[in-house]
């Protein structure tokens, strides 16, 4: 949506550098993604520098000289460390938080004060469970929470409102797949199938600019009564869009189309837009019906 959006506004209607963007946008969440267990590993690392400054203070007391950096061993941090994949990406991306140094100290100051930091310091026992609990409670409740991180988030990826909750996601999948340190530690990935979406992802955009014309003159014609400058340009995109789907992708039910354009207005158009758009694609679907123009297969579609 976001790039066809830039293609109907940019002045040069270059479609090959929009399709490149596409795919560098879907690459920029697995990157982001990466860049957020970096910064996990920077706060555990902090630890490190935190012992070192409280034992060189003027007048350290007995808990300063004696810090305790049981955090510095946590399992999953050291799985993470000795994963290839992990630590080929960070070498790819550049990934780095030292753009924003005063970050990683922080998060640790604020992890340093919760009773769970100091519960988890505490406890004699320590297991890769125990230490997945923490990192969680890192990421949920001490990154999440932090304004200085979102701030730092936003600037170092531009669609971080948009997509945190895939990012969170990932993250807890990782948690979830770093379960046995004797076997193999899998990242998450933003597509559970990539050729298969990224076919789908590129069908789609090439759909709706292709058809174009085509889909301006259906919504135009069920439209006549409404006042053209007053309809929103990403409600037409998303009807556009919508159409293209129906019309093209014949293994996805109509209704689930129609909701997921719905729930995309939600987010990104006008208050109004979800049942504009909702009344205008049913009323183009008839005459879509009546010409024979939707054509559904497989399991529960005939």
């Amino acid at each position: 949506m976001q790039v066809l959006y830039a293609f109907q506004q940019s002045d040069v209607k270059d479609i090959r550098l929009q399709e490149k963007n596409l795919i560098a946008s879907i690459d920029k969440v697995f990157e982001m993604y990466i860049s957020l267990l970096a910064l996990i590993n920077d706060v555990v690392q902090y630890a490190e520098i935190d012992a070192i400054d409280r034992a060189n203070k003027h007048l350290p007391s007995e808990d300063d000289l004696n810090a305790n950096v049981k955090i510095l061993d946590n399992l999953f941090i050291k799985l993470l460390l000795n994963n290839s994949e992990y630590l080929q990406s960070v070498k790819k991306y550049k990934t780095s938080w030292d753009f924003d140094p005063e970050l990683a100290r922080s998060l640790f100051t604020s992890l340093k004060a919760t009773e769970e930091y100091k519960a988890y310091l505490q406890n004699p026992e320590q297991d890769l469970h125990s230490d997945k609990d923490l990192i969680k409670f890192i990421f949920k409740k001490i990154i999440l929470k932090s304004t200085l991180a979102q701030q730092a988030f936003e600037e170092k990826h531009l669609n971080w409102q948009v997509d945190q909750d895939v990012l969170q996601a990932m993250i807890a999948k990782t948690l979830k797949n770093f379960s046995d340190a004797s076997s193999e530690q899998k990242l998450a990935q933003v597509s559970a199938n990539w050729n298969e979406d990224r076919e789908f992802v590129l069908d789609l955009y090439h759909k709706t600019i292709a058809n174009d014309k085509a889909y301006q003159e259906m919504i135009v014609g069920k439209t006549q009564n409404w006042d053209a400058d007053r309809i929103a340009l990403m409600d037409i995109l998303l009807m556009k869009m919508a159409l293209a789907e129906m019309i093209y992708f014949t293994s996805i039910p109509v209704k689930v189309t129609i909701n997921e354009y719905l729930e995309v207005a939600k987010e990104f158009s006008t208050p109004k837009s979800n049942s504009f758009i909702n009344g205008i694609l049913d009323k183009i679907l008839d005459d879509l019906k009546a010409d024979g123009k939707i054509r559904k297969y497989g399991r529960g579609l005939m």
